[in-house]
């Protein structure tokens, strides 16, 4: 192994904090404000390179925004007006083409990318950890309570291997593991019960995300191979993103909705 190279060989063995990516999160976020100051700040060459580099950042950003904002957006095409005499209410309508014509892939990883998601649950309950976790005693006279039990549905990935109990901090019961969901596809009016592949995001913390904590308006990756789904290229559709409507601690089953 390179001599460098190893706190990437730690973090491939022992994995990260468990707070790493709320702690990112606020890193990103205080980073505008350092940036602002130091924009103040600065003077002469080291402030002419810093205006270039936020230029073409910009002209960046703005080249990302108008890629989503024209992916809606219509065109009128000569050819496709017809001849001869129309109806004036048929004037707007006819002879219109899309700006951009997509296919379903590359549309999923845009609006995956611009956080341009319409879930079926926009907005869900707020929980406290006491909800979500128990405290457990741990110690030869159950004194130390640094041990929480995961009270929600979890699903666990099948690599998954324990940690010796004696230093897991997040126990996750077996009874309240799932590996399958219920999903009902919203324009086919069906629903059917799909491998789950992984939790994408729980709107309650990073930590319950980290965790594989299932909760209500948890968005979750769903193995759809055997539905046939396609692309417009012919590729096979793999996984997609389904949002959990119910709440699978008190119903035993999780019910989901498919993202399309």
């Amino acid at each position: 192994m390179p001599q460098n190279e190893h706190i990437e060989e730690h973090i491939k063995r022992h994995g990260r904090r468990l707070d790493y990516e709320e702690r990112k999160r606020k890193r990103e976020a205080r980073k505008v404000h350092k940036d602002s100051q130091y924009a103040q700040k600065v003077h002469g060459l080291k402030a002419k390179l810093h205006n270039q580099k936020r230029r073409a950042e910009k002209i960046q950003m703005k080249k990302t925004i108008k890629k989503h904002e024209e992916r809606n957006a219509k065109t009128k095409t000569a050819d496709a007006v017809p001849e001869g005499a129309v109806p004036a209410y048929l004037l707007d309508r006819e002879g219109q083409d899309r700006a951009k014509i997509l296919s379903n892939m590359v549309k999923q990883k845009r609006k995956e990318k611009a956080g341009k998601w319409s879930v079926p649950l926009p907005a869900v309950r707020g929980m406290a950890e006491d909800e979500m976790f128990k405290v457990v005693k741990s110690g030869k006279s159950k004194t130390k309570s640094w041990k929480r039990m995961v009270t929600k549905a979890t699903f666990v990935g099948d690599g998954f291997t324990r940690k010796p109990p004696k230093y897991e901090r997040f126990i996750r019961p077996m009874g309240l593991r799932f590996k399958k969901a219920h999903v009902t596809h919203p324009e086919l009016k069906a629903t059917f019960q799909l491998p789950i592949i992984g939790v994408k995001k729980n709107p309650q913390s990073p930590l319950f995300t980290h965790l594989g904590v299932i909760t209500k308006g948890t968005v979750l990756e769903v193995n759809v191979s055997e539905l046939g789904l396609v692309t417009t290229g012919g590729k096979v559709v793999w996984g997609k993103y389904a949002q959990v409507t119910n709440n699978p601690e008190n119903d035993g089953c999780i019910n989901a909705v498919l993202l399309v």
